[in-house]
């Protein structure tokens, strides 16, 4: 039988990203719908491209210009330094020539700079989702324009697949989370009161403090949700198995009874008489209760009238009632 806990708990993406423009400009195109799944990589917008076309075509002449006065520089210092060399010219008119050729270098460089940053911004024009994930509401719509700083995000993404589920234990339980934490610890939820566990992941996150109002510790679940079952934002019903127990003693739930001597069960002996002994429900799981003490498996417990015993009554063994026929249509 598994050592199980129970929580209630809450889905969250394992990344939720904003996209904001790195530049701006006006938004020509919207290249997907909203709601819609993506994909990393794929394309969202497209800024107008123009202005940063153009700045990449000025900032290549400009490389262009300066790369031809650096190497004229270039041979103008040389052949000064020949000059000085055999006293022609001052050592003075070389190094000015030397100079010349060294700030146009530099301005090269400044060039070769200011070309990358221009075709920087001109891929910037084009923003592609950095995640895959399912986009929210389309927050900026074509023909705005769209700016870089204190704008609203165009949409946001929220990466499902794959995805967490938060949820909090007493802190009783985390010396034994701690032991087994690298077991890979089974987590299963469920996605409506009651409903029998249909997602099944692993625990992933122990938080590194107990909450000292609710004296719980926050843990995460992390799920494959290939079938996007789970949604950001859904409350579910988390199941930790701890353990599971080898050989467990179980009866059903509702053979145990709770009264004023505490919690027992009317056993019934090979004479057709019950006896009323007293067992210890160490826990429950679904509709089987698991006794550490008082029966002995293979003896035979009362499952219904219980309230209609006393100690030494004699009982009759009922079969099961025949199940109904369908004689619809005969």
């Amino acid at each position: 039988m598994p050592v199980e806990v129970a929580a209630t708990g809450s889905v969250e993406p394992i990344s939720t990203v904003a996209i904001v423009p790195q530049i701006g400009g006006i938004l020509q195109h919207v290249r997907f719908a909203e709601g819609s799944e993506v994909r990393a990589g794929q394309v969202l917008f497209e800024i107008d491209p123009r202005p940063f076309r153009a700045a990449v075509q000025a900032s290549e002449a400009n490389l262009a210009r300066d790369l031809v006065q650096e190497a004229n520089a270039r041979r103008d210092a040389d052949r000064y330094r020949a000059l000085a060399a055999q006293a022609s010219v001052t050592q003075s008119d070389y190094q000015q020539r030397q100079a010349t050729a060294d700030a146009l270098a530099a301005a090269v460089r400044a060039d070769s700079a200011a070309l990358t940053t221009a075709r920087l911004n001109l891929e910037y024009a084009t923003i592609r989702a950095p995640v895959a994930g399912r986009t929210g509401g389309l927050l900026v719509h074509e023909g705005n324009l769209v700016r870089t700083s204190g704008g609203t995000p165009l949409v946001t993404i929220n990466q499902l697949r794959p995805i967490l589920v938060r949820f909090a234990v007493p802190s009783a339980y985390l010396p034994e989370i701690q032991r087994r934490v690298d077991d890979s610890l089974a987590v299963l939820v469920s996605t409506s009161q009651g409903a029998a566990p249909s997602t099944k992941g692993v625990l992933s996150f122990v938080d590194n403090h107990v909450d000292s109002t609710t004296g719980t510790v926050l843990l995460k679940g992390r799920f494959a949700n290939g079938d996007g079952a789970l949604w950001p934002g859904e409350f579910v019903q988390v199941t930790l198995v701890l353990d599971v127990e080898p050989n467990a003693l179980v009866v059903p739930a509702q053979a145990v009874v709770t009264g004023q001597q505490g919690t027992y069960v009317f056993v019934v002996k090979p004479d057709s008489t019950v006896d009323q002994i007293s067992v210890t429900v160490a826990r429950t799981v679904d509709s089987l209760a698991v006794i550490s003490r008082g029966i002995k498996a293979g003896q035979v417990v009362v499952t219904d009238g219980q309230l209609r015993l006393t100690p030494h009554a004699r009982v009759e063994l009922r079969a099961p009632p025949p199940v109904a026929t369908d004689v619809a249509g005969q």
